[in-house]
């Protein structure tokens, strides 16, 4: 678990996690889920220390579920497959399951959220698994 492979594979999953996090929720898509909200209670100015942990937990949490799934097979395809699952869970499981219980989004809000989330992850997971393939040790 807090294997060197594992650590990296973590750290910079982290890094794409925040920065690629920042770029498409807080620039890209912000006018998009900003008309499709329904009750906005975000704050003001977001704690990013908290921001930043959060994403430090996912990438770890991640890191280390993909090092079981993988089995030793390291590959950017396997690791973007590996990351659109987490997004479909993420994205449409939890995203429709809100939209079912609460008044956050509307739906095209929550589709377009789910849709997102599969590609997001995809790359997470795709960076991790380049992480864990280059530093697997060869054998001879």
């Amino acid at each position: 678990m807090f294997t060197k492979q594992n650590l990296l594979a973590s750290l910079t999953g982290f890094l794409v996690m925040f920065f690629l996090g920042y770029a498409i929720w807080g620039f890209a898509t912000e006018d998009f889920f900003e008309g499709h909200t329904l009750n906005n209670f975000m704050k003001e100015t977001p704690d990013m220390l908290f921001v930043a942990l959060g994403n430090l937990i996912g990438a770890f949490a991640l890191s280390s579920i993909y090092g079981k799934w993988a089995r030793g097979v390291h590959s950017a395809k396997e690791g973007f497959q590996f990351g659109i699952w987490v997004g479909v869970f993420t994205g449409f499981g939890m995203g429709l399951l809100n939209y079912g219980v609460n008044d956050l989004m509307d739906l095209t809000g929550h589709i377009a959220e789910g849709v997102i989330e599969i590609i997001f992850y995809g790359i997470i997971g795709a960076v991790i698994a380049l992480v864990y393939k280059a530093t697997t040790k060869k054998s001879d």
